[in-house]
């Protein structure tokens, strides 16, 4: 597919329900350049000299924060990280009067993360400057799955018509929704698993997505394993009885992966509970792509960042 077909210039990055098939290729596709840059012994390109990124962080990330960070230097855009327990957030200033503020900077996007599911959709609605949704409470996650995305399909070479088995909390998991939308958009199988207090149950209704009640039955003969993070504060909630007892019904283990597709790969979008939701040795082992998903999220956010502030041409 040609990349003239279309552009992401100036687009909102909310969720991938808004994005299209052909949209999510390009991104697929500007990120496999963007990871050549990353292996390199001086990863630094003029692609975005000249244009000025902000990190607004509601909530602690490692991760995404620092990848988006990376993302825009290492493409030659300036950087400045915002979070909410250092500015005059904690005095009380509104998230609208932050946005004013912020783009009254001069400032070319606004990466964005906040507790309040919509919250990228409001930024956008009342500034000008790109927003780029890095999480809304439990709502939506583009770049992460994105990232998952081109993490399968840099190790199985094609997406459509593989069968992946997402477990665990889908019900508050902001990445669980987001690749869903993807991994449906781009021709998967999805198949879920997890208590039943914590599967959403519009979910079944849903054309090309199975629901299962036994884990074991959703990770038979899959070719990607998705494991999501115990949420703690679900526990307390009573939305499952204790992590041992996690472990024993719903966690993932070597005799679990042994139902898989030799060859299945495994992800998760960390931090991971290891010994609960996921076992070290799968964690860590042969079919594990959990620290490569952490490469590829730079290499995916390099990619959005030049198609949405530059439509993909060297400025």
């Amino acid at each position: 597919m040609g990349k003239t077909n279309v552009s992401l210039r100036g687009k909102n990055v909310l969720g991938l329900a808004d994005f299209s098939a052909e949209e999510i290729r390009l991104v697929l596709e500007t990120a496999k350049e963007m990871k050549n840059i990353i292996h390199r012994d001086i990863k630094k390109v003029p692609t975005l000299r000249g244009k000025s990124i902000v990190t607004l962080f509601y909530e602690p990330s490692t991760r995404t924060r620092t990848s988006f960070e990376l993302a825009g230097k290492y493409l030659g855009a300036d950087v400045v990280n915002i979070t909410a327990g250092t500015s005059s957030i904690v005095k009380g200033e509104s998230l609208r009067d932050t946005l004013y503020t912020i783009e009254a900077m001069g400032v070319d996007a606004i990466v964005m993360r906040h507790k309040a599911e919509g919250a990228a959709e409001y930024a956008a609605r009342v500034v000008s400057p790109v927003i780029i949704n890095a999480g809304d409470g439990a709502h939506a996650h583009p770049s992460q799955g994105l990232l998952n995305l081109f993490t399968i399909e840099q190790h199985k070479g094609h997406l459509e018509g593989l069968k992946v088995a997402i477990l665990g909390d889908v019900l508050h998991s902001r990445v669980a929704r987001s690749d869903i939308y993807g991994m449906r958009k781009m021709g998967m199988e999805v198949h879920i698993a997890g208590p039943k207090t914590l599967l959403p149950r519009f979910l079944s209704e849903e054309p090309g997505i199975v629901v299962h009640e036994r884990i074991e039955d959703a990770i038979k003969d899959a070719d990607v394993i998705e494991v999501l993070r115990i949420q703690l504060e679900r526990m307390k909630g009573g939305l499952f009885p204790t992590t041992r007892e996690y472990a024993r019904i719903f966690g993932l283990n070597n005799e679990r992966l042994a139902l898989a597709k030799d060859d299945v790969l495994v992800l998760h979008p960390g931090p991971m509970n290891k010994g609960w939701e996921i076992s070290p040795f799968v964690a860590y082992g042969d079919n594990s792509a959990i620290q490569e998903e952490v490469q590829n999220g730079v290499a995916v956010r390099m990619a959005l960042f030049t198609l949405v502030l530059t439509g993909g041409k060297q400025e």
